[in-house]
């Protein structure tokens, strides 16, 4: 299953990478109630979903000590429903969606997910991202002030990691098709811009770019990080879905592993090629009107989303000392 999902957003993402984040986040949360919600909860935003409904996300906040550190509050009532407030950055998706998950912290200090409907009194959603890549992901500020959520609508994510689980690797399964897709799309280009546009160097003796040997190469090593990029997609994909059918620690540990490795390869794939359009190409590629940096902007903003140093330490430990990674949602 994760194999079509994968493969789908790939090619979504090889034609607008800011496209194939949205749904990222939608999948996401739609996982989180699948893995922690009630059956009335399920029932109700699972109808909603097949109503055409969207979700978005408001996880990230700025100016905090880490990632983790979420500052955003879930504030209990005597009547049993809460006061959500903060300030969420980063938030893709969250303008064009009609139900907001927010990631909030309760009394308890533990971590909860509050699924608000995008015209809430007291949620302000402003497009306020001006990124150099994705910039069609609104990933702008959503503000909360005292937004009143019932109990109904919160669900307790901090469950998600105190077993085996794959929130991590499914979210990070669609950020590794993006930038597949990234690196599928910047690829396609070159070569149509190298068959139709370039000319080829007076040294070559060739009648045209496509002929010279040196770029024949050099397409040749690109189409394998390609390749390599995609199979390894796929192979994560496959160890998600092998997962899910049989889940414990070891094959949540494998999907996670997979997943990282997959994360990794994909995101300097993507950088490269979009990188080496331009070297392939020729001086005419850079001209603004035609766009085609979109595609190293997009590679390279979307890969600062988590650190690929940190998943290759996690490859590490694994296949040297046999440790699991950690579950904290990001593998």
């Amino acid at each position: 299953m994760h194999q079509i999902a994968g493969a789908h957003h790939d090619l979504l993402a090889s034609a607008d990478a800011s496209l194939a984040q949205i749904p990222q986040s939608h999948f996401a949360y739609v996982n989180v109630l699948r893995q922690q919600g009630s059956p009335e909860q399920q029932a109700f935003f699972f109808a909603e979903v097949l109503a055409g409904r969207r979700f978005g996300n408001a996880q990230s906040e700025a100016g905090t000590r880490h990632l983790q550190d979420i500052r955003t509050r879930l504030v209990r009532g005597d009547d049993g429903s809460y006061l959500l407030t903060g300030v969420k950055n980063y938030s893709t998706g969250a303008l064009f969606a009609d139900w907001i998950p927010v990631l909030a912290r309760a009394d308890d200090d533990l971590l909860h997910v509050a699924y608000v409907p995008a015209d809430a009194p007291g949620l302000i959603v402003t497009d306020d991202w001006d990124g150099m890549g994705q910039r069609t992901t609104a990933s702008g500020t959503v503000e909360l002030a005292d937004v009143a959520v019932p109990a109904a609508h919160v669900v307790p994510h901090h469950l998600t990691f105190t077993g085996p689980q794959l929130h991590g690797a499914l979210a990070q399964l669609l950020h590794t098709a993006i930038d597949v897709g990234i690196a599928a799309g910047a690829l396609a280009e070159a070569v149509e811009f190298v068959r139709t546009r370039s000319r080829p160097w007076f040294e070559s003796g060739y009648d045209t770019a496509a002929e010279d040997p040196l770029l024949i190469q050099r397409f040749g090593e690109l189409d394998l990080r390609r390749r390599a990029a995609d199979a390894l997609l796929a192979t994560a994909a496959r160890a998600v879905d092998a997962a899910r059918a049989d889940l414990d620690d070891d094959s949540a540990a494998e999907a996670s592993i997979a997943v990282a490795a997959a994360k990794a390869y994909a995101g300097s794939a993507a950088l490269e090629i979009a990188d080496a359009l331009f070297e392939v190409s020729g001086t005419r590629a850079a001209l603004d009107s035609l766009n085609l940096h979109r595609h190293w902007r997009d590679a390279r903003t979307h890969t600062l989303h988590d650190p690929a140093r940190w998943k290759i330490r996690h490859l590490g430990r694994y296949v040297l000392n046999g440790t699991r990674p950690p579950r904290h949602g990001l593998l």
